[in-house]
């Protein structure tokens, strides 16, 4: 497994759930994944940019704020670690 920045091999063992939200106002959309560890922590990357970290947040509740403020859509459905991923 590859890791782009130091602490993501860190990450990668603690993670629960991930989310890819889109701009559907930009052709092609822009992408960016919301990664929930298991202590409520969410991180927002963006594939676009080699994984680069855009902000970490306390909740999801407060990650979903931001990326809603910057008018994100969620795409259906969660993928969960614990499935294999």
């Amino acid at each position: 497994m590859l890791f782009q920045e130091p602490g993501l091999a860190e990450q990668a063992k603690t993670w629960q759930f991930l989310e890819l939200w889109v701009d559907l106002v930009l052709f092609p959309p822009k992408v960016l994944m919301l990664i929930g560890d298991r202590d409520g922590t969410c991180r927002i990357f963006n594939p676009g940019a080699d994984y680069k970290l855009i902000v970490s947040h306390s909740s999801y509740e407060a990650a979903k704020e931001w990326l809603l403020e910057d008018e994100y859509e969620r795409v259906q459905g969660q993928l969960l670690a614990e499935e294999g991923l």
